[in-house]
């Protein structure tokens, strides 16, 4: 079965809907502190919109102002340039969502609802199981989590700002690229073959040789627009999960290349899970809370691809054991009303000395 598989992206769009209605239902969601950064995304949003809309507008006045001395009435460029202005910064360079990836490095409040809504991930499922055998379910995952530095080791803590410096450089990185490939779309005979291309290129490595021939074939007679929104909608997804899954990532120590193959053994449920929440994140002003939620659904999402983390003092190796995902095919064919199947408890006690099921202090009663 390839990662990217229909069936993990559906799984994925489904967790999206299930791990939202679990995050809301947390009363701890709606405290005091959040109802502020609630009203502070609110006017982050608004921000956002003012930043975005200002050169727009300026560019408008302009015009309106060139329009005393030169007819405008008979010519289309003027309205085609500010349409082309705003298209450019929403979905060629992102700004918006750049700007709400952003706020991470700015205040730790994602941060904290990711415990927060792991917490409650853990607390709701002891009340569904409470009347099962208490040996027979998984163990927690926020109470041994919370004890790692969300900084790795203490001689390698960063700064806010060294931490952003990565973001930064790989925005940075793939706005160049999309601007690039976008105004080389406008080249005369090849341009109508660069976003296919790109497609082409992007897609063959997850999708296969045959459906990404296939969406290049048809990208040479679609608009040009709809190529574009296409590839970044594909790309922010991705850019999305990695955010979303920063507070985890900025606990479990993994490198560079065992972070990768993290990804890769998930990336059709990731895909439709990111996939999601961007389409919410598009709404305007809202989208700062959307993403809010987002970030306590990881939490949820965290629980059904991964296992309970061990104590930091049995965590040395526990990131190569989490590369690849076990019961991902048994876990894609569940019904939605059993997702908890594969939390339950079936290996015998001892087998793996880096199985968090395991070790001590996993366990409830």
């Amino acid at each position: 079965m390839s990662n990217f598989d229909p069936n993990a992206i559906l799984r994925g769009a489904q967790l999206t809907v299930v791990g939202a209605f679990r995050a809301l239902q947390n009363p701890a969601l709606f405290k005091y502190e959040h109802y502020r950064q609630a009203a502070i995304a609110v006017c982050a949003g608004i921000a956002i919109r003012l930043l975005i809309t200002a050169p727009i507008v300026g560019i408008k006045g302009f015009l309106w102002v060139s329009s005393y001395f030169v007819n405008l009435e008979s010519t289309t460029w003027d309205d085609k340039l500010v349409g082309g202005l705003d298209f450019l910064a929403n979905y060629v360079l992102q700004v918006p969502f750049f700007l709400m990836s952003l706020m991470r490095y700015i205040t730790p409040t994602l941060d904290e609802m990711f415990m927060d809504s792991l917490q409650w991930v853990d607390q709701t499922y002891i009340q569904k199981h409470k009347s099962e055998d208490s040996s027979q379910l998984r163990a927690m995952y926020y109470p041994n989590l919370r004890m790692y530095s969300t900084h790795g080791e203490t001689s390698k803590q960063r700064s806010p700002k060294d931490a952003a410096l990565p973001f930064l450089i790989r925005y940075g990185k793939r706005a160049g690229i999309s601007l690039v490939v976008y105004l080389l779309s406008y080249l005369p005979v090849v341009g109508r073959f660069v976003l296919p291309a790109a497609s082409f290129y992007t897609l063959n490595n997850a999708l296969g040789p045959v459906p990404a021939t296939v969406i290049f074939g048809s990208g040479i007679f679609l608009p040009r627009r709809y190529l574009v929104v296409f590839l970044q909608s594909y790309f922010s997804s991705r850019s999305l999960m990695r955010e979303l899954l920063e507070p985890y990532f900025a606990r479990i120590n993994f490198t560079k290349e065992q972070k990768r193959r993290w990804f890769h053994d998930r990336e059709g449920l990731l895909f439709g899970f990111g996939v999601g929440f961007y389409i919410f994140l598009k709404i305007p002003l809202l989208g700062v809370l959307i993403y809010g939620v987002a970030e306590a659904s990881t939490a949820y999402l965290i629980t059904k691809i991964t296992d309970p983390p061990p104590p930091p003092a049995y965590g040395e190796k526990f990131a190569e054991s989490q590369i690849r995902w076990e019961n991902k095919h048994e876990f894609l064919k569940l019904p939605l009303d059993k997702l908890d199947s594969f939390n339950i408890r079936t290996e015998k006690q001892g087998q793996n000395p880096f199985n968090t099921r395991e070790l001590p202090g996993k366990k409830f009663t």
